[in-house]
């Protein structure tokens, strides 16, 4: 279900590359033979116009590549290095631009430097808390399911689980589900061509492995958290379906999701399609009171970092590192001793207001240059307007055309396409994304 948090940060810095490159943004075009066989297209998910509206005065932006000479423009395509700096991009992608007139920069995950000057920051956050707008149908939708949560308790959790197969077989950890486990998970596993042999125990110890349902839950009963709490889980397939929740249904049997809060009818637009499904789930998680997420992917980044923006709300991460060395040894511990030490290693990790120092961490997580704070204490005040943004640079103007937001899910890419670079580029601070360009 993670699968629309990376097109969220992969349109946000597609803005901010074709701010720097001083070129035309086409609406960006979503794969659809990823893993997550999903064919939502931008304008199912977000509101096209609105978009375009909003970045008018930051980026030109059109639906489809213009015509020349009678034609449409043919993109070449071509991948810049993870995390290039804007200068990586004028120095080596502007020339190719110039040259063949539209450019399709592929697989546009993290291809954008995290530290950016302050103007591209705030350009950051118009984009990702303002010019990205879901459709009306699955506002409306989030909101019921946000009212129904409210019905039935004033506070509540948002549990992002994260414990689908392809999360668990990319992980390469093993959950005790023996040979069958093994199997199914290594099918999956398969898919990413380059991963090494896995080793489920150093996995484990190195905090690489998400949380089991049950190991959630006890987390947040250490933590304080009775079973009276009203949990929504935020979730896709979960690998084992009820056998592998039943635990956490112990543990916190006041559960919900979207299937319990709405009618089979009712979520028909959505259900076929992870991505829109996904981004109801985003709507109830950001209106939650606090926010879990079972491991630190696109999803618990970008509504971490929007809660903070927007009046700040704690969101909850596993420390996981050092938990899961108390999973281990937990059953040589009292319970009274193995929740001193979940609260001990959550210091930290617990989503407080100044938990991360500005311009520290990644910066959908904590997008500190659009954030100031007044005179009084954790009330932050949200100043977007300053160093605006003009919409060219002095000269010739470019296109950028749709770029491809291949692989849309929480991992590294598996990349098959050469990709421009030099060590003097790679050894500069900021990097940036992948995007398609076009000379007009």
């Amino acid at each position: 279900m993670n699968c629309f948090m990376l097109i969220m940060e992969q349109i946000t810095d597609a803005v901010v590359a074709a701010y720097i490159l001083n070129a035309t943004l086409i609406v960006p075009n979503l794969d659809q033979k990823s893993y997550w066989k999903d064919a939502s297209d931008f304008g199912d998910i977000f509101d096209v116009d609105w978009f375009m509206s909003f970045l008018s005065n930051d980026v030109k932006i059109l639906k489809q590549l213009p015509m020349v000479g009678g034609k449409v423009l043919t993109p070449v395509r071509t991948r810049v290095p993870r995390k290039s700096s804007p200068k990586y991009y004028l120095n080596r992608i502007l020339p190719l631009l110039k040259k063949k007139h539209a450019v399709q920069l592929t697989k546009f995950d993290y291809r954008l430097s995290n530290v950016l000057e302050t103007d591209l920051q705030k350009l950051r956050c118009r984009v990702n808390y303002h010019a990205l707008k879901f459709t009306d149908p699955i506002v409306e939708m989030g909101r019921k399911l946000v009212e129904r949560m409210r019905m039935r308790s004033e506070h509540f959790i948002a549990l992002h689980l994260r414990f689908e197969p392809d999360m668990l077989a990319f992980s390469g950890c093993d959950y005790g589900g023996g040979e069958k486990e093994r199997a199914e998970l290594g099918a999956i596993r398969k898919r990413w061509k380059t991963l090494h042999k896995s080793n489920p125990d150093k996995q484990r110890r190195q905090g690489k492995c998400p949380l089991t349902p049950e190991e959630v839950g006890l987390m947040l009963r250490a933590l304080g958290y009775n079973s009276d709490v009203h949990i929504y889980v935020a979730s896709g397939e979960v690998y084992g379906g009820e056998d592998t929740l039943a635990p956490l249904r112990a543990l916190f049997p006041i559960f919900h999701s979207k299937d319990t809060l709405a009618s089979q009818e009712e979520l028909a637009p959505f259900a076929p399609y992870s991505a829109r499904m996904a981004a109801l789930d985003f709507i109830v998680s950001d209106e939650s009171d606090v926010f879990v997420t079972n491991n630190n992917g696109n999803m618990a980044r970008i509504l971490a970092g929007r809660r903070r923006y927007y009046g700040h709300k704690p969101t909850i991460r596993p420390n996981a590192k050092k938990i899961s060395r108390l999973f281990l040894n937990m059953n040589n511990m009292t319970w009274e001793g193995f929740a001193m030490g979940i609260r001990t290693y959550q210091v930290g990790f617990m989503g407080e207001p100044n938990e991360v120092k500005p311009g520290k961490g990644e910066f959908h997580e904590n997008p500190s240059s659009c954030i100031c704070k007044s005179s009084l204490p954790n009330i932050p005040v949200y100043d977007l307007q300053d160093n605006p943004a003009t919409l060219y640079q002095k000269g010739e103007e470019y296109s950028t055309g749709g770029f491809d937001a291949a692989e849309i899910n929480d991992y590294q890419n598996i990349e098959d396409e050469q990709e421009l670079a030099d060590q003097e580029d790679l050894e500069n601070k900021n990097n940036l994304p992948e995007r398609t360009a076009s000379r007009h």
